[in-house]
């Protein structure tokens, strides 16, 4: 497949799964949106928009529409999902400040509502059950999802869940929670010359799709420029700017009158990832646990993600007001959280079934796995540290 070109945005590797016809006939519909969001455009959308469609367009987006994302079946498996002790873990983390505060907890984008229910458990067990567990959650069929997760798993809890469309009004106290969030926000592509920037935008090609490359508006160019500063981004470096972090973290942090928000994703710090070995950027699109680079494929149907700057997080953070308490890996994160106390409870009299869990920890952990990929950002405002899930490793020197 060329990295330039997707005349047919159909045609898959022999030894990928075709969509079904309904997902098919969805992708053709979004396909066809965004052609004429391409034609009212003048001939081309920056990378930006059509990641917004790709993801969000109602009823059409990857994330609208009602196909299954998570889990076996899906695209991808998120942490929740790899094993319950995740969950437990951010629940612990969360603890301390929901009964300081006495607040509410609210998650933001809740997948299959798994993370909910096993965190739910988890502050039932420690006597910290927030007071409400609200759920901002875009899409209607995921909403529906979530909640047959929570009756089933967790029928009794069930009750204490809200789900809301948008932010909730200034005043939140509690904690914010956003798991596998940030990547997930549309990012910009952009392309280094001698001259300057260019910004690589998404045009027409008949009936598919192609990239197409023209100078970099104001923003981006001087976004990039301030990159070139790191040595790294040099002639040809392609990579992703998320212009809309600063105003998305600004938006939660005037709703936050106390309290945590933790971050959990996978990212560097600005000067690893933009880093020669990333040179040709961090676009990452998953369709039937394939792993690939090839955003202009299957629109509506497969997951497109970049890695998290997370220096960029902890500065539009602190510009919004808030305190950067931790920012740590999810190995040292889960550790400091008691992920050994919760193995030990594990039932081992099953066999395979404990050495399956064993396995989804260690999936949770290794260093080659999600333990070192993923990272936890801990901001927050009236909330002393150390906060739990950050006391036994500090890298925010590496920020």
């Amino acid at each position: 497949m060329s990295a330039q070109a997707m005349p047919d945005p159909w045609r898959l590797p022999p030894d990928w799964p075709a969509p079904p016809p309904e997902a098919r006939r969805l992708g053709e519909a979004l396909l066809a949106r965004i052609h004429e969001a391409i034609a009212r455009a003048g001939g081309a959308i920056d990378f930006a928009r059509y990641m917004e469609l790709c993801l969000y367009a109602p009823g059409l987006g990857y994330y609208s529409a009602g196909l299954r994302k998570f889990g076996a079946g899906g695209d991808f498996i998120t942490a929740p999902e790899t094993s319950p002790l995740f969950s437990r873990c951010v629940a612990r983390a969360c603890a301390p400040v929901l009964a300081d505060l006495d607040g509410d907890l609210l998650e933001l984008g809740a997948g299959s509502g798994t993370l909910a229910a096993e965190a739910l458990v988890e502050l039932e067990r420690l006597e910290r059950l927030p007071g409400t567990y609200w759920i901002l959650e875009r899409s209607a069929e995921l909403r529906q999802r979530q909640a047959e997760t929570l009756r089933a798993r967790v029928p009794a809890l069930a009750g204490r869940v809200r789900w809301l469309e948008h932010l909730p009004e200034p005043g939140f106290r509690g904690v914010v929670l956003a798991n596998e969030v940030l990547d997930a926000l549309p990012v910009h592509r952009f392309r280094w010359r001698a001259g300057g920037a260019e910004e690589l935008v998404v045009a027409g090609d008949g009936g598919g799709l192609r990239w197409q490359a023209r100078p970099a508006p104001p923003p981006l160019a001087r976004a990039v420029a301030a990159l070139t500063g790191e040595g790294s981004v040099t002639e040809g470096y392609t990579g992703e700017v998320n212009l809309g972090l600063g105003p998305w973290l600004q938006s939660l942090a005037e709703r936050l009158d106390r309290g945590l928000m933790l971050l959990v994703d996978y990212g560097y710090p600005r000067r690893e990832l933009y880093h020669p070995e990333r040179a040709q950027g961090t676009l990452m699109c998953h369709y039937r646990h394939r792993a690939h680079g090839e955003a202009l494929l299957l629109p509506g149907l497969q997951d497109i993600t970049a890695h998290v700057d997370f220096t960029a997080v902890a500065e539009a953070g602190v510009g919004a007001g808030l305190e950067l308490l931790g920012f740590a890996t999810q190995a040292h994160f889960l550790m400091d959280t008691g992920i050994d106390e919760l193995m030990g409870e594990l039932d081992t009299g099953g066999g395979a079934a404990y050495l399956a869990q064993v396995q989804a920890v260690k999936t949770l952990m290794l260093p080659g796995e999600m333990g070192e990929r993923f990272k936890c950002m801990a901001l927050g405002r009236g909330v002393d540290p150390p906060v739990t899930g950050f006391r036994g490793q500090d890298l925010r020197n590496r920020l």
